[in-house]
């Protein structure tokens, strides 16, 4: 059924993996959609996410041979929290074919496959460089902005606090929202792709209404999660459910010399996935790594902190580009040998070595007679493991295992591990069309969820990587369902490749309009551009690493990244990774963990005027803000200049910035992980 007002044009609510995967999926149906975003990025958590994507039956899976299918993939949903069968079965139908969408349509890499804890078989699609949120992510926001550059079917308008649902008798017709002080209207059905409330702290969020308990811990969550679209939906009669559920994830890593941050970096649960063991502070297993996370949870809660994850050498070197990256982040540490893990946590290396002999025969009589354990196995059947067989979870799947005698001389990398506010799986309550539904337990018209903000889908615990999976699959279905109540008959099918003009030709692609406001970068990117410090020119220093090294604090932050040092203290608060993200490198260069997270054109694309010299001589020109120039006859930015700029009100960094702008210093404008 076609709307009752004329429009060709629904409204996202959320720039995240949802609400990319839902005005994709408007535009592919003929539609016309805005796309509207409180943050100054788009990408919200789901840019965060670690550990990948489930599909059951890919594409990917059926070339390994691995013999999955959505009812194998329903079961071990429903057993793993899902208590609403039809939303349950939807999403594990869809997943083949919306990973396989993925991959085909924006050219993403999802070539490993992991197995994450619930699961029966190894479905956790990601790919082999970054993380796989951000990959994914990243590309569905580059073909939306292709489509908004090359035609009208598109708009991306960030800084826009949505706070109010527009409604016709029963009828949602659209939303107001706030920029730059002014009010401003859209019509439309809308589609809430805002997220959760698992970063709200104050005393009248959801968080304190329904999980007062909770409130002590730490989170994983932007601080954008603040439970806007729940509220909005409520506020016109849209049902929730499963409000209470919110899900405390086991593996929040700790940073040592800031244990008591109150945001947090996760560890990928595929880090378990690949073989990594969970240890308490006495060197002890004490849980099924690969049970369900509010399990893992409960068992941290019983044991003696702090907990350790760890990976032996094999683990590691399958999840490489992981580890290297907490590392670099200062949230997991390299030991040369188990017996130095063993000193550092002030322990016998006998008892880790007990530790990893008792796990290694368990896997062993696994292999010889997978159901004659003595305990109980989850997800099912029988476990040798009494470390986790006593908690009446067995152990039943193990990876990468090393007997106890390797434990003396193996490498590891360990992070040391805190529960965490993770994810809600409560929201508004949907169908599966993604409508939500009204008081009258019928779906009100002109109204979807999809993401996090929807409830229903997981019940009171979601199994790793179905978070992205959710984002994708209802995105999809909301976007179509939303075309279909605004055309009717008009529907058509649209070639993202054709609108655009051939599509993305890699997972990164120069967009002017990546990650911000569609007419603020139209109307500024050029004056941008033009306002960063030419490269080259005459000889002579620049900046040096010291002067860089004397800005490193919250109030005075520069970073360099390849040569670069770019000022990034008034971006800190509105960075989509965090304050801490960029803290951690705060009058430091930054290259190698930046480089690893960020396709290479981030910063000319984002903010081009954040570069404030580079290091070493060339360049020329004055720099806004007071800053040095780079280059000009001796007069660049030295490192240690830059180093004087590593606070949250004055914050540098060091970058390349993309094509057509050199190696300058620039405040950092772009996503930070």
């Amino acid at each position: 059924m076609s709307c009752t007002f004329p429009t060709n044009q629904a409204i996202v609510v959320g720039g995240g993996l949802g609400g990319m995967s839902a005005a994709n999926t408007v535009v592919e149906n003929g539609g016309r959609v805005v796309l509207l975003d409180k943050s100054s990025f788009c990408g919200g958590n789901s840019t965060k996410a670690t550990s990948g994507i489930n599909g059951a039956g890919t594409k990917t899976q059926k070339a390994k041979g691995i013999p999955d299918n959505a009812d194998i993939f329903t079961q071990d949903t429903l057993k793993g929290g899902a208590k609403k069968p039809e939303l349950a079965k939807l999403l594990c139908v869809n997943s083949a074919d919306d990973v396989d969408w993925l991959v085909e349509k924006f050219n993403l890499d999802l070539s490993l496959v992991a197995r994450l804890g619930g699961h029966s078989q190894p479905r956790t699609h990601r790919g082999k460089e970054r993380f796989p949120g951000m990959t994914i992510t990243y590309a569905l926001i580059q073909m939306l902005e292709k489509v908004a550059e090359k035609t009208d079917l598109a708009k991306i308008i960030t800084k826009a606090k949505v706070f109010k649902l527009v409604t016709e008798g029963n009828t949602c017709v659209g939303c107001v929202y706030e920029k730059g002080g002014q009010n401003f209207q859209e019509f439309g059905p809308v589609i809430l792709a805002s997220g959760g409330f698992g970063a709200d702290f104050t005393s009248n969020s959801l968080l304190a209404q329904y999980r007062p308990d909770l409130l002590h811990l730490p989170t994983t969550n932007g601080e954008h999660c603040t439970g806007d679209g729940i509220k909005m939906g409520e506020a016109i009669g849209a049902k929730s459910i499963d409000l209470e559920w919110v899900q405390v994830h086991p593996t929040g890593l700790v940073k040592p010399d800031d244990a008591d941050a109150k945001i947090k970096f996760l560890a990928a649960e595929a880090l378990r996935g690949v073989g990594g063991i969970i240890l308490n502070a006495e060197g002890k297993r004490f849980c099924n790594e690969l049970g369900r996370r509010d399990y893992v949870t409960g068992e941290m809660w019983k044991s003696k902190p702090p907990f350790r994850l760890c990976l032996n050498k094999a683990a590691s070197d399958e999840i490489i580009w992981h580890c290297k990256h907490y590392t670099g982040r200062g949230v997991m540490k390299y030991y040369g040998s188990g017996a130095d893990l063993a000193k550092d946590m002030g322990v016998a290396l006998s008892v880790i070595e007990q530790s990893h002999e008792d796990h290694y025969q368990a896997a062993k009589k696994t292999e010889k007679d997978p159901d004659g354990g003595s305990w109980p196995a989850y997800p099912s059947g029988k476990s040798w493991d009494e470390a986790s067989g006593l908690t009446g979870s067995g152990k039943k799947f193990y990876h990468n295992i090393i007997p106890g005698s390797a434990v003396k001389s193996e490498p590891f990398y360990v992070a040391i591990i805190t529960p965490v506010i993770h994810y809600c799986m409560g929201g508004l309550l949907i169908d599966t069309d993604s409508a939500c539904i009204g008081a009258n337990n019928k779906p009100i018209p002109g109204l979807y969820a999809a993401g996090e903000v929807a409830g229903g889908v997981h019940g009171n615990n979601r199994l790793g990587g179905n978070s992205l999976l959710d984002c994708v699959v209802f995105g999809r279905v909301a976007g179509k369902a939303a075309a279909k109540y605004m055309l009717g008959a008009d529907m058509k099918d649209v070639d993202l490749r054709e609108v655009t003009g051939g599509g993305l030709t890699g997972a990164v692609e120069s967009s002017k309009l990546a990650g911000g406001s569609y007419e603020d970068k139209m109307n500024s990117a050029p004056a941008a551009a033009a306002a960063a410090p030419a490269a080259g020119g005459g000889g002579g220093g620049g900046i040096s690493l010291a002067d860089v090294a004397k800005h490193n604090s919250k109030t005075d932050c520069w970073v360099v990244v390849d040569g670069q040092v770019l000022d990034v203290t008034s971006f800190l608060s509105e960075h989509p990774g965090g304050e801490l993200a960029i803290l951690t490198f705060a009058g430091k260069d930054a290259t190698e963990e930046f480089n690893m997270i960020h396709p290479p054109d981030v910063i000319g694309k984002y903010a081009p005027d954040s570069v404030i010299g580079k290091i070493g001589g060339g360049g020329g020109g004055a720099v806004a803000g007071g800053a040095p120039a780079a280059g000009g006859g001796g007069g660049g930015i030295s490192m240690a200049e830059v180093g004087k700029h590593n606070t949250k009100s004055d914050c540098w960094v060091q970058a390349v910035s993309g094509a057509g702008f050199g190696r300058y210093f620039i405040p950092l404008g772009a996503p930070w992980g």
